[in-house]
């Protein structure tokens, strides 16, 4: 959601606090605030979740609450081991349903979304229902001075809207790789190739945060997300040039780094967007120890070690 201009004169924001906006949950045991959501077989949990939405969630004889600490939300193999990964797809899958129809959550919005694989699940088949994701930068080169294709969200969307964003950026859905789900999205929101993709894209690396849901944000408060970024760098020719090709995106402009230093710090982009962009001006020495104080905490927070597999 977009911040007013006294916002902005209240608060100063700073490279770091950016970092720290998209990775604010704390560090040190939780256990005892949040009950921990565990998968048949298995003795590692998938997720954290709030004593409110636990109390809210609806009642299904698939899903078993543990109610003394440490407290535990368990998934149950309704098949006995003939096919764990399809149970446990459909417990979910009923609990979204009711959910959606009983409008419990503003997180759902009333609509279903496309469905994501839970990371290092330990089934033959993937369990679907959380998100992680790939990002692109696409940048250009005019006098030596390199320029950054960036988009406006546009305005009806349900998170973020307004505002400035990464290149491309996508949920990596189940059952594909973060190449695919990026080379799909960069054709759906750019009208970028998949030919020049191939040829020009070149991943960089992952980024990791972990964050909790704040009053800005369409959702309940104090939702509890990990999440890791595979990101993708590509430097385009200057007759390659990004285009909106669905209705998520207002339009692309260029920018230069300067330009983005000054509209990270304004906060004109989402959260997760600033921390990717703050990764990819380090890689580019835009930003260096020489130049940021806060240089080696912000490094530090952008790979996380999150709590669960990965």
């Amino acid at each position: 959601m977009a911040h007013s201009q006294t916002e902005h004169k209240d608060r100063r924001a700073t490279f770091l606090s950016l970092v720290a906006a998209a990775d604010n949950f704390p560090f040190g045991p939780v256990e005892d605030r949040y009950y921990q959501l565990y998968l048949p077989g298995d003795d590692q949990p998938h997720g954290y979740m709030l004593p409110e939405v636990v109390a809210r969630m609806p009642s299904i004889a698939a899903i078993e609450v543990e109610h003394k600490v440490p407290r535990r939300v368990n998934v149950l193999d309704k098949s006995h081991g003939t096919d764990t990964p399809g149970a446990v797809n459909a417990a979910f899958q009923e609990l979204v349903d009711m959910c959606i129809e009983r409008k419990t959550f503003r997180a759902l919005a009333g609509m279903h979304s496309e469905p994501f694989a839970i990371p290092s699940t330990r089934y033959e088949r993937p369990v679907q229902v959380e998100r992680f994701a790939a990002q692109l930068f696409a940048y250009t080169f005019r006098d030596s001075e390199m320029y950054v294709w960036i988009p406006r969200r546009a305005a009806h969307l349900f998170t973020y809207p307004g505002m400035l964003d990464t290149t491309v950026a996508g949920g990596v859905k189940a059952g594909a790789s973060p190449l695919q789900t990026i080379i799909e999205e960069a054709r759906e929101e750019a009208l970028l190739a998949e030919d020049v993709f191939r040829r020009l894209a070149r991943c960089r690396g992952t980024i990791t945060h972990m964050s909790m849901s704040g009053e800005e944000s369409p959702a309940e408060k104090g939702l509890v997300c990990p999440d890791y970024t595979f990101v993708y760098d590509m430097e385009l020719p200057p007759d390659v040039v990004p285009r909106p090709n669905d209705d998520e995106v207002a339009g692309f402009t260029t920018m230069t780094a300067e330009d983005l230093k000054a509209a990270m710090l304004r906060e004109e982009f989402k959260d997760d967007s600033a921390v990717v962009l703050v990764d990819f001006l380090i890689r580019h020495g835009v930003i260096t120890p020489e130049n940021e104080p806060d240089f080696v905490e912000i490094t530090m927070r952008l790979h996380r070690k999150l709590p669960f597999r990965t």
